[in-house]
């Protein structure tokens, strides 16, 4: 009997085969690649006979089986990969060895059919160079999951952090006034109001590995903002900008609500009057896009109270959870631009394949 396919976060190990769509493994494998053909080109001209023209034409010899072998491997590996991840680790290397040691012996039996003038079959020529590609392949693979491996303790650290960042005590213990404020004048409100305080703090607990729907993070970010409201009155304005969002794309689990928070706790608590946050999300091309715009706290010439310190912890933690989800094809910007604090964030656009139940919009009076 099959073992079922699980996921990491069922208990899952590690996947064999790497992500061969991602830009990050692609640009690593394709460089590694390009050093091994340059080698193996020194190695195989003859000592005696070596000169810059011999070299280049083993260079070119090498790369025209090498090169095109690799891309093709990782096109087949991108989609096959999914059928394998969770089973038994023999059948992913299976799979993974089998595809590149095949593509290569396919690529390396054309070039010695137009080239090889010998009397060896060249089947049987590019049998060896099928089997080096299937040793190469596995160190490959047994590289790149090591990477991962060793990415793991910085991932679990960074989740301590960010739950540091985002349940900071003073958030908790406003809230929890807030609604005891509230008791008494407006008992159905502070009731509502502990609904979505229990909500955050269910989310707060999830495993932050899961990759969840975007219009899941946003309604965890509409409920944070609700109580955020409660609290701050006519002094917090919020513009949602999201007619464009795509709310089946996937994302790590609470990587906006940090940076929503950031913008309440620097832009508006430190304001006497009204501040607004500003969030645009949506997808221009193949990646998403997300825009946090807060205004900068205007100093006080006449204030002697210390300046409230810059918090870059959930900037670097939702900098670092993006590299360990999507690589090099996410990046974050921030800074001050024209009397505002804007935060850039962008990711790939990756489709969510499983059903789910979700509300699809945010009543604060539910």
């Amino acid at each position: 009997m099959n073992e079922p396919v699980r996921r990491q976060t069922d208990g899952a190990s590690l996947p064999i085969i790497p992500d061969c769509c991602n830009l990050g493994t692609i640009l690593r494998v394709m460089g590694v690649t390009a050093v091994l053909l340059l080698l193996g080109a020194a190695v195989l001209v003859d000592v005696d006979a070596w000169t810059l023209r011999a070299y280049a034409t083993r260079v070119t010899a090498i790369a025209a089986v090498g090169v095109p072998a690799t891309l093709v491997s990782m096109a087949l590996l991108c989609p096959m990969r999914r059928l394998v991840n969770g089973r038994e680790q023999w059948r992913q290397w299976t799979l993974g060895l089998s595809v590149v040691g095949g593509v290569t012996w396919c690529c390396a039996a054309l070039q010695a059919y137009a080239f090889d003038s010998g009397n060896i079959h060249p089947l049987l020529t590019a049998l060896p160079v099928a089997l080096l590609s299937a040793v190469i392949a596995a160190a490959f693979f047994h590289w790149l999951r090591l990477r991962q491996v060793l990415l793991q303790p910085s991932q679990a650290e960074g989740r301590l952090q960010a739950l540091q960042a985002r349940i900071r005590p003073h958030f908790l213990f406003n809230s929890l006034n807030t609604v005891l404020g509230l008791m008494r004048s407006d008992p159905r409100r502070a009731e509502k109001t502990l609904e979505n305080l229990a909500d955050l703090f269910r989310v707060f607990m999830r495993d932050s590995r899961e990759l969840v729907p975007l219009d899941e993070e946003v309604l965890l970010c509409k409920e944070y903002l609700a109580i955020e409201r409660l609290r701050l009155s006519e002094r917090l304005e919020v513009i949602w900008q999201i007619d464009d969002m795509p709310g089946d794309a996937l994302l790590p689990s609470l990587l906006l609500q940090p940076l929503i928070e950031n913008a309440v706790h620097h832009g508006i608590e430190p304001r006497m009057d009204t501040g607004t946050v500003s969030i645009s999300i949506g997808k221009p091309g193949e990646k998403v896009r997300v825009e946090i715009t807060n205004p900068l706290p205007e100093p006080d010439p006449n204030s002697t109270a210390k300046k409230r310190p810059s918090n870059n912890m959930a900037l670097s933690n939702v900098q670092e959870r993006l590299a360990l989800t999507f690589d090099v094809e996410a990046s974050i910007q921030y800074g001050p631009e024209d009397g505002q604090f804007r935060v850039l964030v962008q990711f790939p656009y990756k489709k969510e394949r499983r059903q789910r139940n979700v509300r699809s919009n945010f009543d604060p009076d539910r």
